[in-house]
């Protein structure tokens, strides 16, 4: 299949070659492309491929498709430091970790696919992958939200997204928190009906953030602007018209907390 492909494209020299098509040619398994070291772009999707062995020394290659073959073991992914597109869905991928292992050296990787492999049944499968490879961009043809990110860091750092919290409210952190430790939730406190500002600000413990940035708010002075309402001053040609009335102008206040 490679020398049909290279015959077609009149390539004399394995230098010459940057891109090779081999997709939908019944492929179990592919010799070793070593030879082949400026190839950029490589097609192989629609296949029968198991493994991924033959990509060695293939350091510029920048797109990869692999997608709907047989693939159960990412091994030797790792050696493609310029991968930029690697499609890996519709394939036989069962284990997240070794998958996002082999995954992880690759820093130049934006676009990535992965569904319909069975790791997707994963419950927090998304998130999880967002967490070990955030490089990637475009995850399963969905762009990668800033919401998504702030999500993993919640669920798979709990040390981190402690001692964000900490710092976002003026808290102390607890170095001695351990992660692993099980998860003592505080009982919601409700603001009592004659609170006071004051101590009790400080005191109160929110579940949700929104109503402890809501109180601490409240406790911020009034500030009042006030100004001369100047649609009711009449102008020069209005009071020679007469056109206004009498009326003294009015005076215009603002309040902000």
């Amino acid at each position: 299949a490679i020398e049909d492909q290279l015959k077609i494209c009149g390539h004399k020299r394995d230098s010459d070659v940057f891109e090779l098509f081999l997709s939908k040619k019944e492929l179990t398994e592919v010799i070793d492309l070593s030879r082949f070291k400026n190839l950029k772009y490589l097609w192989l999707h629609h296949n029968k491929l198991h493994g991924i062995t033959f990509l060695t020394r293939n350091y510029c290659l920048a797109e990869l498709y692999l997608n709907n073959n047989a693939i159960f073991d990412l091994e030797g992914l790792h050696c493609l430091p310029s991968l930029h597109i690697l499609m890996l869905h519709h394939n036989e991928l069962t284990n997240i970790d070794a998958t996002v292992k082999e995954l992880k050296g690759m820093l130049n990787l934006k676009t990535l696919t992965l569904y319909q492999n069975p790791l997707c049944q994963y419950n927090l499968y998304r998130l999880y992958i967002i967490y070990h490879l955030p490089g990637v961009e475009l995850l399963d043809r969905k762009q990668v939200t800033e919401k998504e990110r702030r999500s993993m860091i919640t669920i798979f750092n709990h040390k981190k997204a402690h001692i964000i919290q900490s710092i976002a409210f003026r808290g102390k952190v607890d170095a001695s928190w351990d992660p692993r430790s099980p998860f003592k939730q505080k009982p919601a406190q409700r603001v009592p009906s004659d609170f006071a500002f004051a101590n009790n600000v400080d005191k109160t413990v929110f579940d949700d953030p929104e109503d402890a940035v809501f109180v601490r708010s409240m406790k911020r002075s009034v500030m009042a602007i006030t100004s001369l309402n100047w649609d009711t001053v009449p102008t020069r040609e209005e009071k020679y018209l007469e056109e206004k009335g009498t009326e003294p102008a009015q005076m215009l206040t603002v309040t902000l907390r």
